[in-house]
């Protein structure tokens, strides 16, 4: 879809209902509750290694300071620098690593709410050619969010839902440019600010208690949940038309297509 489509179905979008939105939520987490574990173990997968990273430099200031005493101090500085930018290349890598994991998330919520027989494709926007977009994304995500925390507490709250919406956004319209979908998130987020907001709270304390109520280990069978009243809110306001890129087809869609 074009952009001024999308703005158009923005403007024109009727009113939610929260309490549909909520039940379509929970018939839709029945089916995926799978995936959104799995994609939780895999973003867990990619933690590991870079935790290993970050650690280096501490392990071989202990290495140093039990081989040659007072080694510590010459070394010290060095390793505080490389454990800085290896801690940076952490945090940085792992929001691609998210970003791009919950977009492809929210193809499969599609798929699964639709009938649409495919695979379940966690890696479709890090890859090519969606990888430098992704990264993109997930820079303005973090420099979005940095500014408003340095604006105080309240515009945090404020941009928390419509760079969530973000995620959804660009999941549904990877051809757009970079630009185009963070003023599509803002647009939605704006015009459905309070019902995001209020579905995306109640949706992430319910997921919560009920993981806490598993012996806390639980959380990551339901964490998946409080993303799924964003995927309806999409689907609402703005839909789908026709088929999106990687579908295969439909249950009952002539297999030709």
């Amino acid at each position: 879809m074009r952009l001024s489509e999308i703005q158009q179905r923005i403007l024109s979008a009727k009113e939610l209902d929260f309490g549909q939105i909520f039940n379509d939520s929970i018939e839709l987490f029945k089916k995926v509750w799978v995936q959104g574990l799995l994609m939780f173990l895999i973003l867990f997968a990619f933690m590991i290694p870079f935790i290993f990273i970050v650690y280096i430099p501490l392990i071989i200031l202990g290495i140093s300071d039990f081989s040659n005493p007072g080694g510590y101090n010459t070394l010290a500085p060095i390793a505080f620098l490389i454990m800085i930018v290896a801690y940076l290349l952490f945090v940085f890598a792992m929001m691609v690593i998210t970003f791009g994991l919950k977009a492809g998330l929210y193809r499969i919520m599609r798929q699964k709410d639709q009938g649409i027989v495919d695979k379940d494709d966690y890696f479709f926007f890090l890859r090519r050619p969606h990888l430098s977009k992704t990264i993109n994304l997930s820079l303005a995500t973090f420099g979005i969010s940095l500014l408003a925390t340095l604006l105080c507490f309240f515009p945090v709250i404020y941009v928390m839902v419509p760079l969530n919406l973000l995620v959804v956004i660009y999941a549904f319209n990877p051809e757009m440019s970079s630009s185009d979908l963070i003023r599509l998130s803002f647009d939605l987020g704006n015009k459905k600010w309070f019902i995001t907001f209020g579905l995306t709270i109640v949706a992430g304390l319910l997921a919560q208690m009920v993981g806490a109520l598993m012996c806390g280990i639980g959380v990551l069978f339901t964490a998946s949940f409080a993303a799924i009243p964003l995927y309806f809110i999409y689907k609402e306001v703005i839909g789908f038309d026709g088929y999106e890129e990687g579908d295969v087809k439909r249950i009952g869609d002539n297999p030709e297509f």
